[in-house]
């Protein structure tokens, strides 16, 4: 049931209707993650809001992670984790793991909400159509080199396969678990991958759902907008720390990439890539390039 009348709702859709004639046709990558795949209750409203996205001529991408979900089966299999560099060591029994986990049980299990939502999704992992092949990942520890294993960082990315899919009207959701050159099998970090699946596909947006409400100012305050240069000031002057740091830099490299604008979303607020791509008012943060113009959305600003 919903609180609002039935001419409320029809106000509603009338206001979007500029928004879903903008973004008719666009490529939205969603990297999604967090709190949403461990509830089911959130798991089927995001399948509903993106399908809703794809009813409205929106053509997006879903990039999943998956890592609560590795580490429960890791230890329900008895393989102890480690990390090195703040990174997952990831060896062959344990990349084995981690692709059941994320192209088997969690991609299914996604695809599976968006079908009950009456759309069409299919699950796929970077390995499919050679759609990304990764290169080991390298990383040091007080000053030293470490290996991580079967660890990788996008090396290219073939969008082929998911212009296909999205060509035909499906929802491609797709597993960070890549090929390498010599046949390998690499997991990939999922932010990581959704920003060089968004730079290969030339995607209008690029959505991170995270836990957070998106890049804050020194004073807590949060950051509607900002420019690749405002966004790495940040970084230099410590005002975006932890784990936030990779996030941006992810956004950065998208849009050297070809991305138009990269948005870090408040997974946390009801329907919030809704919110993001058809309203005025925004759930994060979007980062643009230096010298864009406004971005006529809902950044949350006067865009």
């Amino acid at each position: 049931m919903t609180d609002t009348s039935p001419s409320e709702q029809a106000s509603l859709l009338s206001a979007a209707l500029p928004y879903m004639q903008q973004h008719d046709g666009a490529v939205v990558v969603i990297k999604y993650g967090g709190h949403a795949m461990g509830d089911a209750a959130l798991g089927r409203a995001f399948a509903r809001d993106v399908a809703l996205l794809r009813q409205s001529g929106v053509r997006p991408v879903v990039v999943h992670g998956g890592g609560p979900q590795i580490k429960a089966m890791l230890e329900r299999m008895g393989l102890e984790s480690t990390f090195r560099a703040g990174l997952r060591v990831t060896d062959k029994a344990a990349m084995e793991v981690v692709e059941m986990v994320l192209a088997g049980s969690i991609n299914k299990g996604i695809v599976t909400d968006f079908n009950a939502e009456g759309t069409r999704a299919i699950g796929l992992s970077g390995k499919d159509g050679a759609m990304v092949r990764a290169r080991k990942a390298t990383a040091t520890e007080d000053g030293k080199p470490v290996d991580l294993g079967f660890v990788g960082e996008p090396d290219e990315v073939n969008p082929a396969v998911l212009r296909t899919v999205t060509d035909a009207g499906l929802i491609p959701i797709v597993a960070p678990v890549a090929f390498g050159a010599g046949g390998e099998t690499y997991n990939v970090n999922a932010d990581t991958f959704a920003g060089a699946v968004a730079g290969a596909m030339n995607a209008n947006r690029l959505l991170f759902l995270t836990d957070v409400p998106g890049v804050l100012d020194g004073d807590g305050n949060l950051l509607p907008r900002l420019t690749v240069s405002q966004a790495r000031a940040l970084i230099a002057d410590g005002t975006v720390s932890g784990g936030m740091i990779p996030k941006v830099e992810t956004c950065i490299d998208a849009l050297e990439r070809g991305v138009e604008a990269v948005v870090i979303v408040n997974g946390k607020v009801p329907h919030a890539v809704l919110l993001e791509l058809f309203t005025d008012h925004g759930a994060g943060t979007m980062i643009v390039p230096d010298g864009a113009g406004i971005v006529p959305d809902s950044a949350g600003d006067a865009a």
